[in-house]
């Protein structure tokens, strides 16, 4: 035997099936392929092992000692290797699979259940699990690949991560109709200066843009409560205790008609939503199926 030899996955198939059918012309139609070549990859085969696998007769082919010994080795290397590439299909195709995703979770309240709703619906077979994580917490569990990919605004992404746009927000204030900037045809960040307003809490999502901003404006905005979530404010200033500073897309989705809208001008600030992967990450056929339904939805 050569000691370095290897059999190929087309030889030990041509083997399989001359065992099983002891004849070159069956096992080559079985193979979809010439009876040469059958006969050559057995050839092959029996050089390389050292040893004779068949002995011709005039009607068949009788297996030796040898084929004997080996055939169940090879019944289990095939069968292995079958399931094997089942499994990939089916990854493939969508039939199972597991997507796996970082998300704060005022954006998930924001952009998932239409697009887990829609891909459970099409790819009912494969999970997907949410790790609903604080912003400081975002680009850590991607970058330590404890998901496959992160859906958000990093603040300072760094060279580590690429990201890809899935929508554009502007920071707006959020008030009563009986506020006095709700008629405003336009409301700049200076007009802040003169009201209380709620916001999140230092360090916390989009608070340091709130910060840099009114900075850069000139403004000193009076913060009289400070929560963690955006769905805190909303309540807050649907029950008067003030407007609120955040991202359009969250309040439009809460579609309380008694909040009035206002984007911010002087300047007007974009707040990208991404999708956030690892640099050099690839995605599956189940991630990028999902960010696919993420975008239809939106």
């Amino acid at each position: 035997m050569n000691a370095n030899f290897s059999p190929t996955l087309r030889q030990l198939r041509a083997f399989l099936a001359v065992y099983q059918l002891r004849q070159l012309s069956a096992a080559a139609q079985k193979l979809f392929v010439t009876q040469s070549a059958v006969s050559m990859l057995i050839r092959q085969l029996e050089e390389g092992l050292g040893t004779r696998l068949f002995d011709r007769t005039t009607r068949s082919l009788k297996p030796t000692a040898a084929a004997e010994e080996m055939l169940s080795t090879v019944e289990r290397v095939l069968r292995d290797v079958d399931s094997l590439s089942a499994d990939f299909r089916e990854l493939s195709t969508l039939e199972r699979g597991r997507v796996t995703l970082a998300i704060t979770p005022t954006l998930a309240a924001l952009l998932l259940p239409d697009a887990m709703r829609v891909f459970a619906q099409q790819h009912p077979k494969v999970r997907v699990l949410v790790n609903d994580c604080a912003p400081d917490q975002f680009i850590s569990r991607i970058l330590g690949e404890h998901v496959d990919f992160g859906i958000g605004t990093p603040e300072r992404p760094g060279a580590e991560v690429e990201t890809q746009r899935l929508m554009r927000d502007h920071l707006a204030l959020v008030c009563r109709s009986d506020h006095p900037l709700a008629n405003a045809r336009v409301v700049r960040w200076s007009d802040l200066g003169r009201y209380p307003v709620i916001t999140v809490r230092p360090g916390y999502g989009v608070r340091p843009l709130i910060d840099g901003t009114a900075a850069d404006a000139g403004v000193a905005l009076d913060v009289v409560n400070e929560v963690s979530f955006l769905s805190t404010a909303l309540w807050m200033t649907a029950s008067g205790m003030g407007p609120s500073i955040m991202p359009s897309a969250f309040a439009r989705a809460a579609n309380d008609p008694s909040l009035v809208i206002k984007v911010l001008s002087a300047p007007r600030v974009a707040r990208d939503v991404s999708v956030v992967t690892k640099r050099g990450h690839s995605l599956s056929a189940a991630a990028r199926s999902f960010i696919d339904v993420l975008k239809q939805s939106l």
